[in-house]
């Protein structure tokens, strides 16, 4: 475990477009003095790819530098990138999130699940953030263990009466619920693979390929679980205090496989070769960029429709329990499979129509369709913060002031004018 790695001024590459120096600015401040080892940002605006940043090492051990085309674990801001699946099969017809998920999966009905909705189980209220039954990480990839889990598992309340972040299983339950739809009978990686990667060009990835070379990936510098403890101006502490309990629904929605409690066990190959679609996507930061920055502006190239978009765009209908987040101890909003700004985590601009997913550690990526913005950020020296780690926050500020003029927490004033200008090929150089 690594916390503190001296990265040399002049290991940052890439380059921005004219006008947002003041974002390479920030990402080099990140590694002189918020101890960043390694991490890119992205950004596209209208379409073009105006921010396109990577530095410091990929391995703060073996002192491996980051390269162009690294590819990093980017814990949870997975989830937004499968979410994508379900806007997709829902811009073919081939899911009604007004439907009972038991019509597409018939099993699902068990336990008293039989009147629960896609759209319920996108927002985090079908009120399926543990899963009970033991698992193995061979379980991971379709088996039939994970579909029979699934199925019998008990909601912790009634659905649609309250919502809780769905850490881990959100994933599973969307990947046989894929199957269940997609005429081709693919689960969720396999069809992010061929359906929506391949027509973008990206390099991401639900569930490693055999074969992906593997030196191209980033380490992960994580803390353990009982450090938390020791940053609770950093987490809430309610959420530290309940995570702390292995019988409580915020220790259970992150413990099963036992694997997955282990934040640097996600470097090891068996877990990233899992089918983890809530947790575990592997890819470029820059892949990630580009599929939030076509969402944001319309999606045409995914054959996405506007309702598809709307659904998104628009916060779902709060439970009628209110919005206090079950797992995470702290209010949230969410929409279909997305995080939507809220009080205490504003992000994009200040119409609330932006959505996106944050990581654990720090990672954070979005889409803000009035700005026509697909940002992403991630790194590999995990932070303590469930959102706005100091290093993403003054990057996306740094964005936000450049387009609109405000801060990219949704403030209506800036803290300061446009960033000054800068051109291509420029970022790369220390100041």
């Amino acid at each position: 475990m690594v916390y503190r790695v001296e990265v040399p001024a002049g290991m940052v590459g890439g380059d921005v477009d004219e006008g947002y120096g003041a974002v390479a600015d920030a990402f080099r401040d990140n590694f002189a003095v918020r101890r960043e080892i390694g991490a890119a940002c992205v950004v596209y605006h209208g379409g073009r790819k105006v921010v396109d940043l990577w530095g410091g090492y990929r391995d703060g051990v073996r002192r491996l530098p980051w390269e162009a085309d690294t590819m990093v674990p980017v814990f949870s801001t997975s989830k937004g990138v499968a979410a994508t699946a379900m806007a997709v099969l829902h811009a073919r017809g081939l899911l009604d999130h007004d439907e009972r998920v038991a019509t597409y999966w018939p099993e699902f009905a068990a336990a008293g699940k039989a009147d629960v909705t896609v759209r319920q189980l996108l927002a985090h209220q079908a009120g399926l953030a543990a899963i009970d039954r033991p698992l193995t990480l061979r379980d991971l990839n379709g088996s039939p263990a994970l579909a029979a889990a699934l199925a019998a598992q008990r909601p912790a309340w009634e659905p649609g009466t309250r919502h809780g972040y769905h850490g881990q299983s959100l994933g599973w339950y969307e990947s046989e619920l894929v199957s269940r739809v997609d005429p081709a009978g693919r689960r969720i990686g396999r069809f992010f693979a061929e359906e929506i990667a391949a027509p973008l060009g990206l390099d991401f990835h639900l569930g490693l390929p055999a074969g992906a070379d593997r030196d191209r990936i980033a380490r992960i510098h994580g803390f353990r679980s009982w450090e938390m403890m020791l940053h609770l101006r950093a987490m809430p502490p309610s959420f530290v205090r309940a995570f702390a309990n292995p019988r409580s629904l915020s220790a259970r929605a992150f413990g099963n496989p036992p694997e997955l409690g282990a934040v640097e066990n996600f470097n090891r190959p068996d877990v990233q070769a899992a089918e983890i679609p809530a947790v575990n996507g592997v890819g470029q930061v820059r892949s990630i960029a580009r599929l939030y920055g076509e969402m944001a502006t319309g999606g045409a190239a995914l054959g996405l429709t506007e309702a598809s978009l709307d659904a998104l765009r628009n916060a779902a209908e709060p439970p009628t329990g209110g919005l206090f987040d079950e797992v995470l101890r702290v209010e949230t909003r969410f929409s279909l499979g997305y995080i939507k700004p809220f009080p205490s985590f504003r992000f994009g601009s200040a119409s609330g129509r932006a959505f996106g997913t944050m990581g654990l550690g720090g990672s954070f990526a979005f889409a803000d369709p009035d700005t026509g913005t697909g940002f992403a950020y991630a790194m590999n020296r995990t932070g303590f913060r469930l959102w706005d780690d100091p290093r993403e926050v003054a990057l996306r500020e740094a964005i936000f002031t450049r387009i609109l003029g405000v801060s990219g927490r949704g403030a209506t004033s800036a803290r300061g004018g446009p960033a000054g200008g800068r051109r291509r090929g420029t970022a790369a150089r220390p100041r």
